[in-house]
Parts: structure tokens; C-alpha cells; sequence
């Protein structure tokens, strides 16, 4: 059986002056192919759905302004059994990685209620944080993040950015919400804000690639 890294891209509309680029379509996420460098695991892209759930929502999730998100829950719990039954995944070993909107994902999404909190071993998060910061969907509050963060339970999250700004902003956040967890800080050495380092060999990929080892 294998690993299984469940991955959620950023937003879409996005440039900055450096020419990152995102179209927050599944097909440009390369995440879980950096972290896994195409060996020994099972990598998926899920995607985030309108209200409707018959269209892939290109920003955020669900259609504003209520951003429901039920749709996308409801695919995930969906397909995460699903590949593990069909193509040898191990249901012990399902990570679950993001990056900017898929990393505020990961706690929004992945701990959401208690039932898909149940999918996942750890994660992974790279730049932004559930909680950090006020969206522009419901409950992106602080306190609604750190219920959701409850249901982490001791899991472990290997949290990453591109500056160190990023990283110290989510580690006094998370200190403020008093919940313990088993939580790994990483900058990543590249100032881009696209999810290319993984790509290239650098000391925080080494990092999190012996991170990954343990599941």
C-alpha cells in the first residue's frame, strides 16, 4: 500500500511582479510531486466546487458571497476512500498539503468538522495559515480557526513560507490560541510565491522530505 498526498492549489486570478502565476486549477499544482519526487506514494489533486458542486471554483470556494463550502467537503470525503480502495492507498498514511489558498485549506477544509479531520496522518502548509488573517468567506475568524484547529489532535503539521515574516506570523498565532500541537517551522529560501521550490533541491526540501518519512 502506499502514501496518499491529497493536495489543494491556490487561488486563481493571481500574478505578482515576479511572474508567479495561478490558476487555481488542479493541473498546475506540483506539491505533492515534490514532496514525494514522484516515488512511493499517490499523489491528487482534488479540486474546490461552486455551491453547485458541477464547477470547479476557480477562487476561494463555493460562489460569493457565502463561499459554501459543502460541496467541497462532501467531494473530498468522497474521493479520498475511494482512491485508497482503488489503487492500493493506505488510509493510515493520507497527508493532506496546500499552497496559499490550499494551505489555508488544509486547517478551512481539512479540519472543518470532525468527520474529514478523520482523513489525514499530517500536513503540510505553505504560505498562509487558517487564521492568520480575516478572508473574505465565513468563519475565517480567529476564534472559528481555532476550533477547527482543536480537531487536530496532535497530528503533526510541517508549516512553511517564503519569508520569515510568514513563518513567525503563523507560529505567534498558533501560540495565541493555547492548542498544543506538533508543529514544524520552515523558510523555504525562495521568495517567489508559487510552489516551484519543491522542484529544485534546497535545505527545506530536504527537510520535509525526512519530515514525510515518518508516515
Amino acid at each position: 500500500s502506499y502514501r496518499v498526498i491529497v493536495e489543494y492549489a491556490g487561488n486563481g486570478k493571481f500574478k505578482n511582479k515576479l511572474g508567479d502565476v495561478s490558476t487555481g486549477l488542479v493541473d498546475v499544482s506540483r506539491l505533492g510531486y515534490g514532496i514525494s519526487a514522484g516515488d512511493d506514494a499517490i499523489w491528487v489533486c482534488l479540486p474546490y466546487l461552486n455551491n453547485a458542486g458541477d464547477q470547479i471554483a476557480i477562487t476561494w470556494w463555493g460562489d460569493p458571497p457565502n463561499y459554501d463550502v459543502t460541496a467541497t467537503l462532501d467531494y473530498c470525503k468522497q474521493a479520498v476512500p475511494w482512491i485508497c480502495q482503488s489503487y492500493g492507498g493506505d488510509p493510515e498514511r493520507v497527508i493532506l498539503t496546500g499552497f496559499s489558498r490550499g494551505a489555508i485549506a488544509c486547517n478551512y477544509i481539512g479540519l472543518h468538522d470532525d468527520e474529514i479531520a478523520q482523513l489525514w496522518c499530517g500536513f503540510v502548509a505553505y504560505s498562509h495559515y487558517d487564521g492568520v488573517k480575516r478572508w473574505p468567506y465565513p468563519d475565517s475568524d480567529s476564534e472559528s480557526a481555532r476550533r477547527r484547529l482543536q480537531r487536530l489532535a496532535g497530528r503533526p503539521q510541517f508549516i512553511c513560507s517564503e519569508s520569515s515574516g510568514g513563518i513567525e506570523s503563523t507560529r505567534q498565532w498558533l501560540e495565541s490560541t493555547g492548542v498544543e500541537g506538533r508543529f514544524t517551522f520552515v523558510e523555504t529560501g525562495f521568495r517567489n510565491h508559487n510552489d516551484a521550490w519543491l522542484l529544485r533541491p534546497s535545505v527545506a526540501r530536504a527537510k520535509l522530505r525526512r519530515w514525510i518519512e515518518q508516515f
